[in-house]
């Protein structure tokens, strides 16, 4: 018996074809080869299990719509989920000023490393450290990639080869499976557990700590709460414990918050208060809490923070300079009072009568005769690691429909592109995290994915 893969045609004959040939011009003949690569191991692999084959034509066409997804890049979306600081679609969207600031400095020569004044080198996060110390009151800050850079590299600097205390209730795992035990481990450092998941003491720390403990580390579980039976060592207990025994004080608090406020819970903690407690460096993320891109920073004792820019590790996690940008600009608007213009900080404030006016528009807009489309009480959750138990009062549309998933899936690849939540016998259109100026598109796009479906009544 014949096998049925050998009908599928080689790569090279699709290229060397008349579409192929067309295909390759406009798409690029790398990337299109590429994809018909993937497409045809696909279809052997459907073959192998007794698929049909599929004809050349159809080959062509799924790798050349897979190559145009693929040129065309970063696809801009309308976020309906409710989720604030949204993981998979960027977190925390940028203010308008830091935009500009990162396409001012994408698109030319700028004064990066370069000091004006003596025409000498400079450093390039010179002035968002700057900034970082005149908003938390640190000594000294030191900005990188991202936060969990931050934490790499404060512990390759401080603790290599020695021991990192860290409450068992603390070992979180954070996006994309990476885990704080790992981090502690790529360091250098030898991570000692203290205490157990849900209850941990001060005695238990200081009965840990000895000439081969490097750091106390105690890390925020932005991403879950433990209730219940439970007993954590306050900050400002921690900090005195580490300053008795001359071994730093290390606080990932992740998601931040600078000052208290700004529509966050009273438990979520922020920097100021974590260095005022007797933290030696707080490490937190640029992209939730504090509304920027991208970024790990580092606040706190000067001398520590210098031993990090000295180390190795410190050019590879480097930040560049569009994000410097970025967070200059974002960093300016919480200096001088603007915090109400980061969508982050807008979207915690904003009344639910605000919101709820604004999903009425919505489906005033979608065309307030559709039965199955209604303005509804929802809640929303502020993501990306912080304050999982949150709830924020909100409102939005919900639009009943025969497969919620498969009208999700409609969505999300239309254009725009829109990612909302799905429910059991519908889709919700969450307002909150939806800017004004999106109302009509968000409109025309369910519109659009509504066609060709039959939809039921709520």
């Amino acid at each position: 018996m014949q096998d049925a893969r050998r009908h599928l045609p080689s790569v090279d004959a699709l290229l060397r074809s008349a579409p192929g040939v067309r295909a390759a011009k406009s798409l690029g003949r790398p990337l299109l080869k590429a994809t018909l690569a993937a497409v045809l191991d696909q279809a052997r692999a459907d073959t192998e299990r007794g698929g049909e084959p599929p004809s050349a034509d159809d080959i062509l066409a799924r790798a050349a719509a897979d190559a145009s997804r693929t040129k065309s890049g970063l696809t801009p979306a309308i976020n309906a989920t409710g989720v604030i600081l949204h993981t998979g679609l960027g977190r925390a969207p940028l203010p308008e000023a830091a935009a500009r600031a990162a396409a001012r400095a994408a698109r030319s020569y700028g004064d990066l490393e370069v000091n004006r004044t003596t025409g000498a080198r400079g450093k390039r996060t010179t002035r968002a450290e700057l900034l970082l110390t005149a908003l938390t009151g640190a000594e000294a800050a030191f900005v990188v990639n991202n936060c969990a850079a931050a934490l790499l590299l404060t512990l390759a600097t401080l603790a290599k080869g020695k021991e990192v205390l860290v409450s068992r209730g603390e070992l979180i795992e954070i996006g994309g499976e990476f885990r704080i035990p790992d981090i502690i481990g790529a360091s250098g450092a030898k991570l000692t557990e203290v205490g157990t998941t849900n209850r941990t003491r001060l005695s238990d720390y200081r009965g840990a700590l000895g000439s081969k403990t490097g750091a106390v580390l105690k890390v925020h579980p932005s991403n879950y709460r433990v209730v219940g039976f439970t007993a954590a060592v306050p900050t400002k207990d921690l900090g005195a414990l580490a300053r008795k025994h001359e071994v730093p004080f290390l606080f990932d608090i992740g998601s931040g918050l600078l000052h208290t406020g700004h529509g966050m819970p009273p438990d979520e903690p922020d920097v100021s208060t974590a260095l005022a407690d007797g933290a030696d460096l707080v490490t937190f993320s640029g992209d939730k809490l504090l509304g920027g891109p991208q970024a790990g920073c580092i606040v706190g004792r000067a001398e520590l923070i210098e031993k990090l820019k000295r180390h190795p590790i410190a050019r590879a996690v480097r930040v560049d300079k569009m994000q410097v940008a970025a967070l200059e600009a974002v960093l300016t608007l919480h200096a001088t009072g603007h915090e109400d213009d980061l969508p982050v900080h807008r979207m915690l404030r904003e009344t639910v009568d605000s919101v709820g006016k604004r999903a009425h528009l919505l489906a005033e807009t979608m065309g307030g005769d559709l039965e199955h489309a209604h303005v509804h009480h929802c809640e929303s959750v502020v993501g990306g690691g912080a304050s999982p138990d949150t709830a924020i009062a909100s409102w939005g549309v919900r639009v009943s429909v025969p497969d919620p998933p498969a009208f999700a899936s409609r969505l999300r690849m239309g254009s725009p592109s829109v990612f909302c939540r799905v429910e059991e016998r519908s889709v919700m259109l969450d307002a909150r995290t939806v800017a004004p100026e999106e109302i009509r598109d968000l409109a025309r796009a369910v519109l659009y994915a509504l066609e060709g479906d039959d939809v039921n009544e709520d």
